[in-house]
């Protein structure tokens, strides 16, 4: 009876301590989340923000100051070349005209004076040069009558200098009361009026501008600020996509069609100008809207994936030391990222193969920000690579630097 009790205790013992060191083990253990090695399209990308405008704005202004007297045009009206737009008051140019072409009258007058007095100094030669033949008059007189004929001839030539004269000046009043009636240089639509009825605006320091004016609103641009870390990976007719406020849920194709090398410094940031061109057949962009652009510098397709939180992840975790087995089996302390032989940059993951880790070294592609290409065949389709690790890992036992740990 007593050995039976004996046994009983020496099993109760050991039942004990194998359940204590299994639990010991189980909260020592780790365990890992992981996500699938999966294929499809990857596409790279530089994002900016920019302004959408029309193609071609026409800032359409006055050469003369005056008072605006009409308006035949508003926000949004289509609009022709050669369409009259706003009529500033011609009545001072009017009156200008008028003297112009009055000085004009009284030089043509001038003209047939001159002419008149040219003839006479003509006859008046002619009849002094056959009295000097009969030697009826001295030689005095015939010289006069011809000196008398030239300075005829240059009056008529000032009278007739004269006329052209006042001609440009009649043209130019003339120009000027044109210049009161505002035209449409282009075929567009009105995005824009800066003047109302009976507002007095003045040419005589800078042209005012009265009216903006869109070329046409189907072909629009994006005018976009790329940092100069990213201008490299632009090129001249790669694809867009644009996100706009206005339509939250609606994407925008586009392309770029052109890199301006004028740089502009924005907080001390270098940044370019990258124009992309957009068809707006709906009319549903306006000039002004803040677009978020999307360029795709590298696409490609049906390659393997992995997210980017396993090319983050290390093991061990800092502080823990694995033991000598679990280090030769997950080659733990290795380096997680190389330089491969053909200069091309590799990073190694983990992968949880069973229930151990196990490190794939790669040679990585593009990334869109949330997951990486993989170029080499180190991992296939469905394999689980490590995001992170939860729990604890076996620690050393030495105490950390500093003193016991009486004074942590």
């Amino acid at each position: 009876m007593k050995k039976k009790i004996l046994v009983l205790v020496v099993l109760a013992v050991v039942l004990a301590l194998g359940g204590f060191y299994l639990l010991k083990n189980k909260g020592n253990g780790v365990q890992f989340k992981t996500a699938r090695v999966s294929r499809g399209d990857l596409r790279a990308t530089v994002t900016a923000t920019g302004t959408v405008s029309a193609v071609t704005t026409v800032l359409v202004g006055t050469q003369v100051s005056g008072t605006v007297k009409q308006i035949f045009v508003d926000y949004n009206s289509p609009v022709k070349k050669g369409q009259l737009l706003a009529q500033i008051d011609p009545a001072l140019s009017d009156a200008k005209v008028s003297q112009a072409r009055a000085n004009l009258n009284a030089a043509a007058a001038n003209v047939e004076k001159a002419e008149a007095a040219l003839q006479d100094a003509d006859r008046t030669l002619e009849r002094n040069r056959t009295l000097f033949a009969k030697n009826f008059i001295a030689r005095s007189d015939l010289d006069t009558a011809d000196t008398n004929r030239l300075s005829a001839l240059a009056l008529l030539k000032v009278a007739k200098a004269q006329v052209e004269q006042q001609k440009a000046a009649l043209n130019e009043e003339e120009t000027t009361l044109n210049y009161t009636r505002i035209l449409s240089p282009v075929d567009g639509t009105v995005i824009s009026r800066n003047v109302d009825i009976g507002q007095t605006v003045a040419a005589s320091f800078q042209t005012p501008t009265l009216f903006s004016i869109a070329q046409d609103l189907t072909r629009m641009q994006i005018d976009t600020n790329v940092d100069e870390a990213d201008i490299g990976k632009i090129r001249v007719g790669q694809s867009v996509q644009f996100t706009v406020d206005a339509y939250p849920d609606s994407t925008f194709p586009g392309g770029v069609a052109e890199i301006r090398n004028a740089p502009t410094t924005i907080q001390n940031v270098v940044t370019y100008d990258v124009v992309v061109k957009v068809a707006n057949p709906e009319l549903k962009l306006k000039p002004g809207m803040t677009a978020n652009v999307s360029i795709i510098t590298a696409l490609e397709k049906g390659v393997l994936k992995v997210p980017n939180a396993a090319l983050r992840f290390k093991w061990p975790p800092a502080g823990a030391v694995p033991d000598q087995e679990s280090a030769r089996a997950t080659g733990a302390g290795r380096p997680q990222a190389v330089r491969a032989t053909n200069g091309a940059k590799t990073q190694g993951v983990w992968v949880l193969d069973g229930q151990k880790p196990r490190r794939a070294p790669l040679t990585l592609g593009i990334s869109d920000g949330n997951e990486t290409a993989v170029l080499s065949e180190e991992l296939k389709e469905g394999d689980a690579v490590i995001l992170e690790a939860t729990g604890q890992a076996k620690t050393s036992a030495s105490p950390p630097a500093g003193g016991p740990g009486i004074f942590r």
